[in-house]
């Protein structure tokens, strides 16, 4: 090394530099600490890969020049409070150029992770680089909206800023992934609500207005805490997988950015002949779905994904043979497996997820249908229903369908990308039953007539169980695969195999087509 004195303006630029780094801010750090939480470049530097972080705007500071002082400002709101810039995530299993990502953090730190002036900039070249180089993004989206305290630029209503619109504009461009701890209201919230995926921690509150602006709007004092917590925005769908902490929101994160950056060796999957007798024979019987997509899958790579919303539908991503997929399953253990207005809601948004970023769909079936009656139609099941039917007619990635007990009605046509010959392959297991709808119903519908004919109320509930009988022999998978309604009926054991092999067929040579598909943020 030189024994020659350093030159000033190198000693100026690491001395500004060190103030930016968390050790600079020892109070700070320590006040986060105490209340359970990482900064932000210390989840970055969880996050990516080491030594691979290449940050946007470090020198950038709260535009306040006017009330308050240069060295005041350098020293307590570094980066602007939004640290920014690319990195590899997941290098170890996909290489420099498939891990390469964008990564924002919002700093608690710095103004409660406010949004400044020069941080809506930063966000606004950060956006257009992402759109340009076609990053997957992971946003750390923790802090308290807009900052009305910044003076250095005129403005009225800084409604003009882009920011919002640029970050939304990339809805089925990239997969986007925002992390939440803590509080996260107004524009935070709105940078989250935008995402692809939200993964949260039990502690957070998410509102798209925090206690000021709700107090401001005349609506009454609420704590922070009490604006959105995670026992009302997990169960409606708001987020999509809840962890403990910060460490777990980074390793959740890490798997999921996965799926959409490709395949990885894979996992040996569970003993494939225990498939055989987890579906019940009895139709009525309920079971847990999530162990058949456990076995199916490639061991310890399923994550599901909104699981207190509309229970009743299961949507997860998983791998086959280290192919990233996703996985649409009926529920029996709620509602019957029943399709409501929210599963559909669910499902639907789900299906424009994988369509819009390239995984294949597993759909897997056991289903009674659309569950109907004034209570369902109150809740707009027209439109939220038919929701699920456009997204599975439209997709552009190959969907496979496995029956694995009971398909009736427009529900399972719905789970079949409308008709049991969307998917590239159709099969059922030996227990399947099909149908137009539910059996019983059925009968009771045909022989109305002949049923009212008949006056003891005994005889004629025996009518109907020889005719529901006769209905289920009728409607067995065997006998619609006769008539060739469905492609096969399988070996439960085998199902797996014909997943990976079909899937292969059906990605060798197509190509998707149709041009950029937005996700619908609900």
């Amino acid at each position: 090394m030189s024994d020659e004195p350093l030159r000033a303006d190198y000693a100026e630029l690491l001395r500004r530099r060190a103030l930016t780094e968390d050790a600079a801010r020892p109070d700070a750090v320590a006040k986060r600490h105490a209340a359970g939480g990482r900064t932000a470049r210390e989840n970055i530097a969880d996050l990516v890969d080491p030594g691979s972080f290449i940050e946007y705007g470090r020198f950038a500071i709260a535009a306040q020049r006017m009330r308050r002082d240069l060295d005041d400002l350098i020293a307590r709101t570094p980066a602007d409070g939004l640290v920014a810039g690319t990195a590899r995530v997941n290098g170890e299993l996909f290489g420099d150029e498939r891990a390469t990502c964008a990564v924002l953090s919002y700093d608690y730190t710095v103004l409660a992770g406010t949004q400044g002036a020069l941080g809506h900039r930063k966000k606004d070249r950060l956006f257009e680089l992402i759109e340009r180089m076609r990053l997957p993004t992971v946003f750390f989206a923790e802090g308290g909206g807009g900052r009305p305290g910044d003076t250095d630029y005129p403005a009225v209503s800084s409604l003009d800023t882009r920011a919002f619109k640029l970050w939304a504009q990339l809805s089925g461009v990239v997969p986007r992934i925002a992390v939440v701890k803590g509080r996260c209201f107004a524009g935070n919230a709105a940078i989250a609500g935008c995402s692809d995926l939200i993964v949260a921690t039990r502690d957070t509150s998410i509102g798209m207005g925090g206690p000021a602006m709700i107090a401001g709007g005349g609506l009454g004092e609420v704590a922070p805490d009490e604006v959105g917590p995670i026992g009302v925005q997990e169960p409606n769908g708001v987020v999509d997988v809840v962890v403990d902490d910060e460490a777990e929101a980074v390793r959740v994160t890490k798997r999921l950015l996965a799926y959409f950056q490709g395949r990885i060796p894979a996992r040996d999957p569970g003993d494939q002949t225990r498939l055989r007798s987890m579906v019940p024979e009895r139709a009525r019987r309920a079971y847990p779905v999530l162990p058949i997509i456990e076995t199916l899958a490639d061991a310890d790579s399923v994550t599901v994904l909104r699981p207190r919303f509309a229970a009743e539908m299961v949507t997860a991503l998983a791998r086959f043979d280290g192919r990233p997929v996703g996985i649409l399953a009926n529920n029996t253990m709620v509602m019957a497996g029943s399709i409501t207005a929210a599963a559909s809601d669910k499902a639907a948004r789900f299906l424009q997820l994988c369509d819009a970023f390239g995984l294949p769909v597993i759909s897997l079936v056991d289903c009674p249908g659309y569950i109907v009656g004034p209570a369902a139609e109150a809740e707009a099941l027209v439109r939220r229903a038919s929701r699920l039917l456009v997204a599975g007619a439209t997709l552009r990635v190959p969907l496979i369908a496995v029956i694995l007990r009971r398909g009736y009605g427009l529900g399972t046509q719905a789970m079949t990308g409308g008709s049991l010959h969307e998917p590239v392959l159709t099969v059922a297991w030996p227990g399947a039953h099909l149908g137009p709808m539910g059996l019983e119903g059925a009968v009771r519908l045909g022989l109305r007539k002949e049923l009212e004919a008949i006056p003891d109320e005994a005889e004629r509930e025996e009518r109907v169980r020889q005719a529901t009988a006769a209905a289920q022999e009728n409607a067995k998978a065997l006998n619609a695969a006769q008539l060739f309604e469905i492609d096969d009926v399988i070996d439960p054991a085998d199902t797996r195999r014909l997943i990976i092999d079909t899937l292969a067929a059906a990605t060798a040579h197509a190509e998707l087509k149709g041009g950029h598909r937005v996700v619908d943020t609900w």
